[in-house]
């Protein structure tokens, strides 16, 4: 059985203070790291007009392209080193949405669940959406993508604000898990037909909430130095263990962890 992970790779430019790099990015990406260390039977889907970004995942065999016409680009900038959790954010806000078109000869024919990483509204159509629930098995999906739309634009490249959309509730309806922020949650409301909402909130914890609400606390971290992709890397960890031990309370606690381990160097999860 194998979980399928979904959603762009991108071309990123991480900036820290005066220190400039140019990263390959994407959730799908930053979260194959911790599937390749922790739950070895995935399958990452990513879409995009460049193919030589796989080279830079753990396992590129594990890595299926959906070739399109565009790549996401991603600007991230963090003007303080000493508080990395204030990030500027710039994107392209590139349309090249994945079909059902697009899956229907590339998934694998045991699923043990799908985790859905939009970067913007375009990447999951609706009809893509409930293609993927016919198959009755666990979605974990990341909200975030869907409230993003464009703003100021800047060279060609558009800011990054966020708005609830009316369609967010068919969208999200039958979903196990789905994850965001504390911000994001202020946004969209708590009312939605999942099994649970995984709330993070930097430095300060997470929650989980579903029948009942799970405060997770937060593992202190002795030196951040790049807290890019740490959101994907918490969904990412929870999803191992919450697929392997159906504990909600076990997979924060994992993810906390693993979240705090991976701010302490630059790039993905590295276990060493």
């Amino acid at each position: 059985m194998t979980l399928v992970i979904i959603g762009p790779v991108t071309k990123d430019i991480i900036r820290i203070g005066g220190d400039e790099s140019n990263k390959v990015g994407g959730a799908t990406y930053y979260q194959s790291f911790v599937f390749e260390e922790f739950y070895n039977d995935y399958l990452a889907i990513v879409n995009c007009s460049d193919e030589s970004l796989v080279k830079d995942f753990p396992d590129a065999s594990k890595v299926k392209v959906i070739r399109k016409d565009d790549t996401h680009f991603f600007i991230n900038d963090y003007p303080n080193p000493d508080d990395l959790n204030i990030r500027h954010q710039l994107s392209n806000f590139a349309r090249i949405p994945i079909l059902k078109s697009d899956l229907e000869d590339i998934l694998p024919e045991n699923i043990d669940g799908f985790v859905l990483n939009p970067l913007n509204r375009y990447d999951f159509p609706a009809g893509t959406i409930e293609y993927l629930k016919s198959f009755d098995v666990p979605i974990f999906l990341s909200v975030q993508g869907f409230l993003r739309i464009p703003s100021d634009e800047v060279n060609g490249n558009y800011t990054i604000k966020l708005s609830n959309f009316e369609g967010l509730s068919s969208v999200l309806s039958g979903v196990n898990s789905i994850f965001l922020d504390e911000a994001e949650a202020n946004i969209i409301g708590m009312d939605y037909d999942v099994d649970e909402m995984v709330i993070t909130n930097g430095s300060h914890g997470s929650r989980i909430v579903g029948d009942s609400e799970i405060k997770i606390e937060a593992v202190k971290c002795d030196n951040p130095v790049d807290t890019t992709g740490c959101g994907d890397t918490y969904m990412a960890a929870y999803v191992t263990q919450k697929s392997l031990f159906k504990s909600s309370e076990i997979a924060g606690n994992f993810a906390s962890s693993i979240a705090s381990e991976k701010i302490e160097s630059f790039g993905p999860y590295n276990k060493n």
